[in-house]
C-alpha cells in the first residue's frame, strides 16, 4: 500500500506531466528508463555509434571515394609500383574525362579487374603512335609526363601503333611507362566505355614518401 507522502509526490507527478508537452513527456520517460538500467543504455548507444560509422564509411568507400593500388610499373614515374592512392567516385558524374586524367577503370579485358592509366584519347579521336610519338587527329601531343627512360630505351623499328578512332562515350588509355605498360595498344578490346571508369585517381597515400597529388 502506497503511503500518504509517496502518494502526494505520485500525484504531483501526474500534475507535472500534464503541464509538459509530447516531445517533453517523451524525453523525461526516456530519461526514466534510462535511470533504471544505465549500463543496457550507454552500450545500446555504443552499438549505434558504432553502426552509423560503419554505414557512413561504406558510403564514403563505395559512393564517393575509390581505393586503388598500383601493382606494376606501368605509370611510372608518376605511379611507382605498390603505390596506393585514393580517386573520386563523383568525379565524372556530371562531366567527363579530359585528356592527361589518370582513370581508375575496369578492365575491358576482364572487368573483374581494375586499372589506373592515363587519358590519351577522347571520343572521336583518331590515336596513333609514330615511333613512340603519340598524335592526336594527326598533330603531336605533348606528353612531359612520360618516363624518360622510354626515349632512351625504345626500339624505333617496333614503337609504331593505330590508327585508333576513339568511339563516341568511349576513352583511349595509355601507361606513362610507354615501354613496359600493356595497355590500349595492346587489348583485345582496344576502348576503355565511359561507364566502366570508377573515378579520377586524386593522389597518393602509400609509401609516405611518395604522398602526394597526381597530376
Amino acid at each position: 500500500m502506497m503511503k500518504p507522502e509517496d502518494k502526494e509526490r505520485h500525484k504531483d507527478l501526474i500534475q507535472d506531466e500534464s503541464l509538459l508537452s509530447p516531445k517533453e513527456l517523451r524525453k523525461r520517460k526516456k530519461e526514466e528508463k534510462r535511470a533504471t538500467n544505465p549500463k543496457l543504455y550507454n552500450a545500446l548507444e555504443w552499438v549505434i555509434i558504432i553502426v552509423l560509422a560503419l554505414v557512413i564509411a561504406l558510403f564514403i568507400n563505395f559512393v564517393i571515394i575509390i581505393n586503388s593500388t598500383v601493382p606494376t610499373g606501368s605509370m611510372e614515374n608518376t605511379i611507382m609500383p605498390g603505390s596506393r592512392m585514393i580517386g573520386l567516385r563523383v568525379s565524372y558524374w556530371f562531366s567527363d574525362p579530359d585528356r592527361g586524367d589518370i582513370v581508375v577503370f575496369k578492365y575491358p579485358d576482364d572487368p573483374s579487374q581494375v586499372f589506373v592509366k592515363r587519358v590519351i584519347g577522347l571520343p572521336g579521336e583518331t590515336v596513333e603512335v609514330i615511333d613512340g610519338v603519340t598524335y592526336i587527329d594527326g598533330e603531336e601531343l605533348d606528353e612531359p609526363y612520360i618516363n624518360p627512360d622510354y626515349y632512351v630505351t625504345r626500339n624505333m623499328d617496333s614503337e609504331d601503333y593505330g590508327p585508333y578512332t576513339v568511339p563516341e562515350g568511349s576513352y583511349f588509355v595509355m601507361g606513362d611507362n610507354r615501354g613496359n605498360s600493356k595497355d590500349a595498344r595492346y587489348w583485345t578490346n582496344t576502348y576503355v566505355r565511359k561507364k566502366a571508369i570508377l573515378g579520377k585517381a586524386l593522389f597518393v597515400y602509400w609509401p609516405f614518401s611518395r604522398i602526394g597529388k597526381l597530376n
